[in-house]
This record gives C-alpha cells, sequence and structure tokens, in this order.
C-alpha cells in the first residue's frame, strides 16, 4: 500500500494507507493544503463544521478536517479495497472522536441523518458522477441552507452544477482543479 500524511493539525505527520492500483487517486499534499487554507478562512469556518466527505477513498481529506478541528466527519465510500484501507486508518488513529463511516453509494445517499456544513466530493475523475451525486445530496437533506460545496474535478474536466448550487470560485492545482460552490436549497428538491 501506498501511502499519504496527514498536514496539519492535531494528527499531523500521521501517515494513511492508501490502497494499490487507479481505485484510489489521492488528493495530492499540495492540493489538499491549499484546499484547507482555504476551508479554514472561509463561511462556514471548519471548527465549527459539520464535514462530510463522499468518494472518501483512504479518508485523506476527512480525517485532515478532523486533525485541523472539524467536530464531527463523516466519510461515505463504496469501494471496497478503499473501504479496507480507509477502516485501517481510522482503527490505527489516536482517537477518532466523531469520525463516522458509512459505506455506501454516494450518488444514491437517501435521507440524510444529519445536515452538513461543508462537503468535500472527490470522485473518480471523468465520470461525470458529481452532478448526480449533488442531487442526492440536495433530495436527502444533506446540506444546510448555505453550505459550502467543494468538487475535485480533472483540471480540465467540463462541469456545470445543478439546479441549487452556485459556483464561487475555482482553482487548478496541477492535474486537478477545485470547485468551490454554495448550496441554496432549490425549489423542490428536499434540504434543511
Amino acid at each position: 500500500m501506498r501511502g499519504v500524511r496527514i498536514i496539519a493539525g492535531a494528527l499531523k505527520g500521521r501517515r494513511l494507507a492508501v490502497p494499490q492500483g487507479d481505485a484510489v487517486r489521492p488528493t495530492a499534499d499540495r492540493a489538499r493544503e491549499a484546499l484547507f487554507s482555504i476551508l479554514e478562512h472561509g463561511e462556514p469556518g471548519l471548527r465549527e463544521a459539520r464535514f462530510l466527505d463522499l468518494f472518501a477513498g483512504s479518508g485523506a481529506v476527512g480525517i485532515e478536517a478532523f486533525s485541523r478541528g472539524a467536530p464531527e466527519v463523516l466519510l461515505v465510500e463504496s469501494e471496497r479495497e478503499a473501504l479496507a484501507a480507509l477502516r485501517a486508518n481510522l482503527d490505527s488513529l489516536p482517537h477518532r472522536g466523531a469520525i463516522r463511516l458509512m459505506a455506501t453509494d454516494a450518488t444514491r445517499l437517501g435521507a440524510a441523518p444529519r445536515a452538513f456544513d461543508i462537503a468535500f466530493l472527490d470522485p473518480p475523475y471523468r465520470s461525470g458522477l458529481a452532478p448526480t451525486t449533488l442531487e442526492s445530496l440536495a433530495a436527502g437533506g444533506w446540506l444546510v441552507p448555505e453550505a459550502r460545496v467543494v468538487v475535485e474535478l480533472a483540471a480540465r474536466e467540463a462541469f456545470t452544477p445543478p439546479a441549487g448550487y452556485g459556483i464561487e470560485d475555482q482553482r487548478r492545482y496541477g492535474s486537478c482543479r477545485f470547485v468551490f460552490l454554495r448550496y441554496q436549497k432549490a425549489s423542490g428538491l428536499g434540504g434543511s
């Protein structure tokens, strides 16, 4: 297994396992550092936010959010090899706090147990799964009004958010691009 490291916070320097192969493509350290620099200085702030990590892979983004002070983190993953690495990573933490794992398809979430303030989506590049997942989040009430949503895509991948999401910013880091969205409940969709 390959590894990635937690960049900052209470778990700084901790290495996380990542399964071999193409099933999991961890967000690069440089891009993750830039992402969290933005999230820590926005509204809502990371330290006050319930954080949702979809297509969580190794869990590096969600665990990084927890390390940096997010009080609650939910990791969503369905791929078998990724789940094995994710469970091993969670078991290795000195304290898990409020990090939970949901083994399910992010595109078919159903009703939310509670709404989240920040969501991060990292679907496989060029899969076209981001809009479907965003629709699932809205329909199931997974996001608070004005939630911040970040979608990681390939740098030149086409993307148009569904109704209820407005693009606030886009940043490119090497082969990836982060699209920063703000959720506003669209008429006819679920949500809180």
